[in-house]
């Protein structure tokens, strides 16, 4: 059989276009997995869930040069929506860059029981797709807790949060594929250096969501799902890795001793068995 990266021919951004959401409590639906990938949580991945839901938030994102104060009344119109996460007591939020757009954007995030809260993008790096938003009255949200080492075990259950476009607040289950994809990836004036291969069939809203370990931390950001070349998605998805998001946060803004941590840290000094794609055939 040929390897499954021979048959990547097509990215598809996760971030979507959508209406501004309502404010009603977050309700958070676990997607359909099997059998297998559920026990690997050993019954625990509803709790499991219902931690992480205090870190995510779901974001609406405006141009704030399309003023419409002439018209009293008439709000600015939501260019992208999609995933983000607190990562501080700061209401400092981690998104992909493809959703925050650009410095000074403004920013509506749902958090949890459907509070909302308002901000600006801070700072962007389109290059490794990745930004950061700063919220205002943010009291209700909880940061994550990165994971100590960015190594994985091959086929280690993971779980991500985020929102498709035109479906509820949704937990998918999946495993570790690879830690690395061997190659750089751009698209439309973003991408990334590598990222980890996931199992995971994430859709377009679910850019800059988390994705965890069966231990509740952190292990990297959902960025993109990949697709054969007529668009069909393959239930395989790209997340920047933690040593990724350490270094931006890190050199942006006043970072916690776990992130700072991982600055400088890689999954090329993973053991290999973790690092590389599993062979078929």
């Amino acid at each position: 059989m040929k390897k499954e990266h021979m048959l990547l021919s097509a990215l598809l951004l996760l971030g979507a276009c959508s209406a501004a959401e309502d404010a009603t409590p977050r309700d958070i639906t676990l997607a359909p997995g099997n059998e297998t990938t559920t026990a690997a949580f050993n019954g625990q991945i509803n709790d499991l869930v219902a931690n992480a839901a205090k870190s995510y938030v779901t974001l609406a994102v405006k141009d704030p040069t399309l003023d419409s104060s002439q018209e009293v009344g008439v709000p600015r119109e939501t260019i992208t929506a999609a995933s983000g996460f607190a990562i501080d007591n700061e209401g400092h939020v981690l998104t992909a860059a493809h959703v925050a757009i650009a410095s000074g954007w403004l920013v509506t995030a749902r958090g949890p029981n459907g509070v909302k809260y308002q901000g600006r993008v801070l700072a962007t790096m389109p290059k490794m797709d990745m930004a950061i938003v700063k919220l205002v009255r943010y009291g209700a949200l909880r940061p994550v807790t990165p994971a100590a080492s960015p190594c994985l075990d091959l086929g280690a259950p993971i779980y991500s949060l985020g929102k498709p476009r035109k479906k509820g607040d949704t937990a998918r289950l999946g495993s570790v594929v690879s830690l690395s994809f061997g190659r750089p990836v751009s698209y439309q004036g973003y991408g990334y250096s590598d990222a980890m291969v996931l199992r995971m069939q994430t859709r377009a809203g679910e850019s800059g969501g988390p994705v965890f370990n069966a231990d509740g931390k952190l292990i990297g950001m959902i960025v993109s799902t990949l697709s054969d070349g007529t668009g069909r998605p393959l239930d395989l998805a790209h997340a920047v890795t933690m040593p990724m998001l350490a270094d931006f946060v890190c050199s942006k803004i006043d970072c916690a001793p776990a992130w700072r941590a991982l600055v400088n840290q890689s999954v090329n000094n993973c053991p290999k068995s973790k690092t590389a794609r599993k062979k078929s055939g």
